[in-house]
Formats: C-alpha cells, structure tokens, sequence
C-alpha cells in the first residue's frame, strides 16, 4: 500500500482504540517517525495529512532539513537520545525534544534555546522497564525530581509531559502495564501543581502497540513502519 494509504489505515486504528477507551480520536496525536526516511517519502505523509514527525539524530536531520524547509507547518521532534554536546543544534534544528533525560541535558537545551530566541518544548523520557541499556530517566531516580524542580528557571524550555518506550515484547498486551505506569506517574506529577511542568502530553506506543497506548491514554503515538514501510538494515 501507499504511505497514504497506511496513514488512512492507522487513523482508523487509532479511532477504534480512542472509541474503545470513551475518547475523542481528536485528543490522540499521530506522530510519523521518519528516521532513515529520504526526503521524498517525509512529503508523501505531509501529502496525506502529517503535520508532526519524529528523528532519531541530528546530524540525519541536518541532511533533510533544509529540503523540507517548504513544510511550513511540520513540526519537527527529537526522539532519540540526544548527547548533550548536541543539544544546541538540537534546539536550532526541532520545535521539540521528546527524550529529556537528565537536568545536564535540559539546561544545555535551555542555552540553545536561548541563543535562537526560541521555547522549545520537551517531554521527559521515561525508562519504564528499568533497561540498562535504554535511555531515559528512572521514575524512581532523584534526577526526575531535579528536572521537575528546575523546571521553572529554565525559562526557554516548555515540560509538556512524558515520554516512554517500553521493554519490546511480541504480545502488544504485554506492553500495558508498562503504559499504565507512566500514566500513573503523569497523574501524580500533575497533581503536585509544580510551577512551570505541563503534563497534557503522554507519548507511548509505537507501531505493534499504540492501540494498546492509546487504550491506556497515550495523547501521541510514534508510527514509523506501519506507514514507510520496513526500514532499510544497515
């Protein structure tokens, strides 16, 4: 099928799951994830209706960006780990950083942010499944607190919520636990009412799993395969 003709598919998806949960499709942002993507597929889903889409580096963005200077109103998302030597381009090159991880990082953002008179808006990752060799902070972890208390001095900087990718499993299923974790973490953070810490944004569930998500109250879930198709192995 067509990249069109997947994101149709997914939208549908995504309406039986927001329907199945008593939510409005509307509140459930479709994220395509065109990370090692050329050019000409990113306009293809621009064509079909996508106005916000995900990278993994940098340095490939840098490659494209310039040729989809014409997508006036894409907005483009960081979602890979970034190292914070490159947070400054980071924060010149997207509308938002996804993976957040330490305070180190944020206030690096923050200083890039600053020098391109931009706010940038940041989700805070959150490693979920507790894997080393993933990214993203421990919910447990006193650097989550240190990102949330430092939240308001950070004043280029916009924490709209959390971020998450769960332990791979087979079994979509196996995935909602992990989903109702952070969830819950979302809910207990709202709560406290910190001073400059949005929490409207949920992002999880990717392409074998975001119905599940979604279920759970994703507000943003990252496609990439199920609309470009499999990527190319290195």
């Amino acid at each position: 099928m067509s990249i069109a003709e997947n994101i149709a598919q997914i939208r549908e998806r995504i309406g039986g799951a927001a329907h199945r949960a008593g939510r409005d499709p509307e509140t459930v942002t479709l994220m395509a994830v065109s990370k090692t993507f050329p050019a000409e597929a990113i306009r293809d889903a621009y064509a079909a209706g996508i106005r916000v889409f995900g990278e993994n580096r940098v340095q490939e963005f840098a490659g494209k960006a310039e040729t989809l200077r014409g997508l006036g109103d894409a907005r483009w998302h960081m979602i890979g780990h970034l190292q914070t030597n490159k947070a400054a381009k980071a924060a010149e090159l997207f509308q938002a950083i996804d993976s957040v991880d330490s305070l180190k990082l944020a206030e690096k953002l923050n200083d890039g942010a600053r020098s391109h008179s931009k706010k940038l808006a940041v989700l805070i990752e959150i490693n979920v499944g507790g894997e080393t060799a993933k990214s993203g902070v421990l919910a447990s972890s006193p650097e989550l607190e240190n990102i949330l208390t430092s939240a308001a001095r950070l004043e280029f900087l916009e924490i709209r919520g959390l971020m998450t990718i769960p332990p791979y499993m087979e079994d979509p299923q196996s995935a909602r636990p992990h989903f109702r974790k952070l969830r819950k973490l979302r809910d207990e953070i709202a709560a406290r009412n910190l001073p400059a810490v949005s929490m409207a944004t949920l992002s999880m569930g990717m392409s074998h799993d975001f119905e599940v998500a979604i279920e759970e109250g994703s507000t943003c879930v990252r496609v990439g395969t199920a609309i470009f198709g499999a990527r190319a192995k290195p």
